[in-house]
């Protein structure tokens, strides 16, 4: 979200950025329908200032017992153009709102361009990919083979898109969890919250979610959304407050169920844990003050990294290009987890530093030591990590002959010293 006054004092700065991305050029509509809200609202005060003059020229033309008759039918017809110009401004107000709120963010300098993620940049890469004596198979089958992964009993309940874990890989999600809960709340300093599953659509809103990308999320009946992600809530937290320098930065992380009708997939990954409706993952939040964001998004990467290090799995760092950034996002690092069964790198964490962008939306705020005046704050977020997607790298990376998973051996202490999963 901006201001339009930025927008009006910079508008070739905030074209060029929406062209970074493949935009067109929206300023000069946002100016234009700015403008004509601003004289809409000149109006308004002026026949408001009139009608008040006139209202008290009304009262002494009648305490002098003379004829108010033209001054009366002034103020009726001020009246009118009062309602009608308040009428104008609630439609413009709306119109620029909606069209302010549908904004994406401006890339950082240092984002490299492109068109999608052919033009994604690899930073790094990590770990070496497996090799085996045999042909790898999909987690899919290595799941349902073990007898331990249902989707057929979940699609007879829930449809597609669901799974049920049985068994040992149940509690091998759960030990996946855990892992990832301890590490990022004892090694770096992120407090582990517990948030609400449904929201209202300030929230969403707030985070972006709202308005444009509706059709991606689960609606109550009661008028609550389905969190798509722990991001919601986590960053909402710090929503209409103003945060004390001293404070800063603020880390959380939550294990959460998230909820997408991936209404844009028909016919992507339709088999296997890859893309569900349901899923879990453990979100990394950050507030931070604005000088603060670019170095706490490298950390925050780090984190997530760290948990594909010590479950050994090969993945490669990537920074992605202004055509294939999120809506929210100035800046945006993807971990790609080497799958063996598709022989290919695939998605496992996005982190992301939407500097004010969010912020303006919550009017989330921070005050520096010794200044009135106070700042928007700048939020981040990342996958550390979707821990469905940690399942499915586990279980097609340790994979043996025989169709039995060797666990990790971080994993082990969480899963009763066990050592491998076997069918039973």
């Amino acid at each position: 979200m901006f201001d339009i006054k930025a927008i009006r004092e910079n508008p070739e700065i905030f074209d060029m950025g929406w062209k970074r991305r493949g935009l067109d050029p929206q300023s000069a509509d946002l100016i234009a329908l700015d403008t004509s809200l601003r004289e809409k609202k000149t109006q308004l005060q002026e026949c408001q200032s009139r009608r008040n003059v006139a209202s008290k020229a009304i009262g002494r033309a009648k305490a002098k017992g003379g004829d108010a008759g033209d001054l009366i039918k002034e103020v009726a017809d001020l009246k009118k153009r009062m309602a009608e110009r308040e009428e104008d401004v609630r439609r413009l107000s709306d119109e620029l709102g909606h069209n302010m709120s549908r904004l994406d963010n401006i890339p950082a300098d240092d984002v490299p361009d492109g068109t999608g993620e052919e033009d994604n940049q690899v930073v790094r890469t990590w770990g070496e990919i497996p090799t085996f004596d045999f042909e790898p198979k999909q987690h899919f089958d290595l799941g349902e083979n073990l007898g331990l992964m249902d989707f057929e009993g979940a699609a007879r309940m829930s449809g597609a898109r669901f799974v049920i874990l049985k068994g040992d890989l149940a509690k091998l999600e759960r030990a996946l969890s855990t892992f990832m809960l301890d590490v990022h709340t004892t090694e770096f300093g992120y407090e582990e919250t517990s948030v609400p599953l449904l929201v209202r659509d300030h929230a969403l809103y707030g985070t972006s979610q709202l308005p444009k990308f509706e059709e991606d999320l689960f609606k109550a009946t009661t008028g609550h959304y389905m969190i798509p992600t722990g991001e919601v809530p986590l960053t909402n937290m710090v929503r209409e407050q103003i945060l004390e320098e001293e404070k800063l930065p603020l880390r959380f992380t939550t294990l959460s169920q998230c909820f997408r009708s991936e209404a844009g997939s028909a016919g992507r990954d339709t088999r296997g844990m890859i893309r569900l409706h349901q899923f879990n993952k453990v979100e990394l939040v950050s507030i931070t003050r604005p000088e603060q964001s670019g170095q706490e998004l490298e950390r925050m990467t780090g984190a997530a990294e760290q948990i594909l290090q010590r479950l050994g799995l090969a993945y490669r760092t990537l920074i992605l290009c202004t055509g294939d950034m999120g809506f929210a996002a100035r800046k945006t690092y993807d971990l790609e987890v080497w799958l063996p069964g598709q022989n290919m790198y695939r998605e496992i964490s996005s982190c992301s530093n939407t500097g004010d962008f969010q912020a303006r939306r919550m009017n989330s705020r921070c005050r520096m030591a010794g200044e009135k005046k106070t700042r928007y704050v700048h939020t981040l977020n990342g996958s550390g990590l979707a821990v469905g997607r940690t399942l499915v790298a586990v279980l097609e990376n340790y994979q043996r002959a025989d169709g039995s998973i060797a666990i990790p051996a971080v994993l082990q202490p969480y899963m009763g010293g066990k050592k491998r999963i076997e069918k039973p």
